[in-house]
């Protein structure tokens, strides 16, 4: 197993790989819908959103915890 230490890390990889895989494929399909080659361009769509989003997600995940635990009141 991984060490809790690498929590944030993990944390950033599997929430940036599964919205950038859904998100990539919902947004090729809206642009191009159903077409021949449509495998290989959201795949690529989807590269290059993990890209992006990994290093957003791993950056930005901790300001929008302090964001909503301000907001969201504890029972």
């Amino acid at each position: 197993m991984i060490p809790p230490r690498y929590r944030r890390v993990v944390f950033a990889f599997f929430m940036s790989l599964f919205m950038s895989f859904i998100m990539s494929f919902v947004i090729t399909f809206i642009n191009l819908g159903f077409i021949d080659g449509f495998i290989l361009k959201w795949l690529e769509a989807f590269l290059k959103a993990f890209v992006c989003a990994f290093p957003i997600v791993f950056f930005v995940a901790p300001a929008v915890n302090r964001l909503t635990n301000k907001i969201v009141k504890e029972l």
